[in-house]
């Protein structure tokens, strides 16, 4: 008796547990289908060309296919890093990736901010609406205004100058100036659509928070610096390491539509070069090789730092 008791007491919570399964499933499901283009997405255009990496241990050829080209091992690693253009292309990702987010990661938090503490919400719609709406050009674009304005003979900055007594300037044919101006349009361009991420983890900070801190003679800065920033630090880290793996990732619109033969020393970078040897000139397995390099450099350093994160309790995972 004790016997078929126990298993009837067993087994009832596992119905149980199986009924409120079946619920969960049946109240979700328009959600689960609403999703299932967003894994389609992932599972087509993301997991599925990670097959190709097999490329960069292969001599590919067309007539062969991916599978039943020759191996060579790690060959073409060793032809890709005996070439001294190799290291200058890998430094010069590596440089305009560490400016952009050494730039261009503040920005908008401290937008961010600023929009948070505005209390006229149809300006801080306006502005919202204004520093997103580059997200939504293409590099085409931006490029075409970078042009506009700072073009040598025809640029509005250079027109400026003239009108003031100067001699005008090649901005875009100075490597100084035109890592200057990489880096400023890309600011430009993305800086409203991280400014929305913060903005929504500033929304689920209490507000008697800031209450408190006002009696308690707070002036905006202490509060800003005491609750804003720790309530939204989880966020900022969260940010941050996606960007690092990220970092030898520079766009390769924003690099192909900006870039010109003058600046070519600088502004020749991984994507680029890929498109140029492995597009153009066909050498896929070399090219994949660089690619499944930038991959697993990547990997590395948002390993290393959600490792480093994890110190302050706000690791990834």
């Amino acid at each position: 008796m004790n016997t078929t008791g126990e298993t009837g007491l067993h087994s009832q919570p596992a119905a149980v547990y199986r009924l409120n399964a079946k619920r969960r499933l049946k109240q979700n499901l328009p959600l689960l289908l609403m999703f299932l283009p967003v894994v389609a997405y992932y599972a087509i255009f993301k997991y599925a060309p990670m097959f190709g990496a097999v490329m960069a241990f292969k001599s590919y050829n067309f007539a062969d296919g991916i599978w039943h080209s020759p191996w060579v091992g790690f060959k073409n690693f060793q032809i890709l890093f005996s070439n001294p253009q190799t290291l200058n292309i890998i430094r010069n990702t590596l440089l305009l990736s560490l400016l952009s987010i050494v730039a261009g990661f503040p920005v908008p938090i401290v937008l961010a901010i600023l929009l948070n503490e505005a209390r006229k919400q149809w300006f801080k719609k306006a502005v919202q609406t204004l520093v997103y709406l580059p997200h939504f050009f293409s590099w085409v674009i931006v490029g075409g205004l970078v042009v506009a304005l700072f073009a040598e003979q025809s640029g509005a900055v250079n027109f400026m100058i003239q009108k003031l007594g100067g001699t005008t300037f090649s901005f875009l044919y100075d490597e100084f100036s035109w890592v200057a101006i990489f880096v400023g349009s890309s600011i430009w361009k993305e800086a409203g659509f991280s400014t929305i991420i913060f903005l929504a983890a500033m929304s689920s900070i209490d507000p008697s928070l800031y209450e408190a801190a006002s009696m308690d003679g707070a002036n905006k800065f202490r509060q800003i610096w005491n609750i804003t920033l720790p309530g939204i630090s989880s966020t900022i880290v969260v940010v941050f390491i996606l960007s690092l793996g990220r970092i030898l990732e520079v766009g390769f619109d924003q690099i192909y539509v900006l870039q010109n033969a003058s600046v070519l020393n600088i502004a020749e970078v991984i994507s680029t070069y890929i498109y140029r040897v492995g597009v153009q000139g066909g050498q896929f397995s070399l090219t994949s090789a660089m690619g499944l390099f930038e991959s697993f450099v990547g990997f590395i350093l948002v390993f290393a730092a959600n490792m480093l994160a994890r110190r302050f309790n706000q690791s990834l995972w």
